[in-house]
């Protein structure tokens, strides 16, 4: 089997033995139509913020994104702080969402193109250019907010996005599936997708092929930044305000969840559904500490735990799910020859 195959596979058991033991614990209460809609509706903002560490991961040479949280709440207390200066939710529930999210989504791109700027330009190695980007996007989000929450309150609009259902599933956990689905189709059909995959694969043969390099790059945190935003806008709807330091432990999570689908550290792999199925997994998990009564120090914890688990496993061939793909065997890897 190959290791594509049984990442997915995998998954697919873990959740469904999770679900099991749900029903064990809680005794049937666990698979209650209200707990599966509030589980469904943490999914999100944890999920997009995964999915831009796998795109990060992708491109190789250090690629992981560390600025994702700081980026998705500089997003949110940016626009807020705008809108609320300008019109406030109340006078007007409607135009206040819809500029809030627009700001949310250009300030998650601008982020990220200026992650992908100083990476493709100076050089820098992306975990080290990420870490200086994320304490400046804190910095940033501490500066425009004054260090306080901004409320941003529950237009109808915006509130609906985090709170609401559409046939009984939340609405942000269906827009996370579209968005998923959309990168997935864009890395699986597109040029870009294979670009990014060799690479992370073989970057000498990026280079000898011509691939656009250094587009790539941009591209990538580009896309990486804009589903901060997103997260951000999912964040400020699912409460009544936003703040510099929400989420503190999303960072190890979304790492987490990136590993657990199989992305590989050193880049050039990583499949968008089994970041899907990761991240509902994880949520399942935190479900299950939380019926077991456990604290979230607890549940850190056993995230760190669970991270250095899978980073050390991933290097043997335990069942043929985590055997990491051998360059040889990848036929992208080999170099193709310069045009004449």
């Amino acid at each position: 089997m190959r290791r594509t195959d049984g990442q997915f596979v995998m998954l697919v058991i873990m959740n469904a033995l999770l679900l099991v033991a749900g029903v064990v614990i809680s005794g049937g209460s666990f698979l209650s139509l209200f707990n599966l809609q509030s589980m469904a509706g943490q999914v999100p903002e944890i999920g997009l913020l995964a999915i831009g560490v796998m795109l990060a991961m992708c491109a190789g040479n250090g690629g992981i994104d560390l600025s994702g949280i700081a980026l998705a709440n500089l997003s949110g207390v940016v626009s807020a702080v705008l809108m609320v200066s300008i019109l406030g939710p109340a006078s007007d529930p409607t135009t206040f969402s819809l500029g809030f999210m627009l700001g949310c989504l250009l300030v998650g791109f601008a982020g990220g193109l200026f992650n992908g700027f100083l990476i493709a330009r100076f050089q820098i190695t992306p975990i080290l250019c990420t870490l200086g980007t994320q304490m400046a996007f804190m910095g940033l989000a501490i500066v425009v907010s004054q260090g306080r929450a901004v409320t941003v309150g529950s237009p109808a609009l915006l509130s609906s996005l985090g709170n609401d259902m559409l046939f009984g599933v939340p609405i942000s956990f269906i827009i996370f599936i579209v968005v998923a689905t959309l990168i997935g189709a864009v890395l699986k059909f597109t040029p870009f997708g294979l670009w990014l995959m060799l690479m992370g694969t073989n970057p000498k043969a990026a280079t000898f092929a011509g691939f656009p390099k250094n587009g790539v790059i941009l591209s990538t945190y580009a896309l990486s930044g804009t589903l901060s935003g997103l997260a951000g806008i999912i964040i400020a709807a699912r409460n009544v305000n936003v703040k510099f330091d929400y989420g503190s432990s999303y960072l190890l999570i979304a790492i987490l969840i990136a590993v657990m689908a199989g992305v590989r550290p050193e880049g050039g792999y990583g499949r968008v559904v089994c970041v899907v199925l990761s991240a509902v997994a994880l949520q399942l998990m935190s479900s299950l500490l939380n019926f077991g009564g456990l604290s979230n120090f607890v549940r850190d914890f056993a995230w760190g735990a669970l991270l250095l688990t899978f980073l050390a496993v991933g290097r043997y061939d335990v069942m043929g799910f985590f055997a990491p793909m051998r360059r040889s065997e990848d036929p992208s890897a080999s170099v193709p020859q310069s045009p004449k």
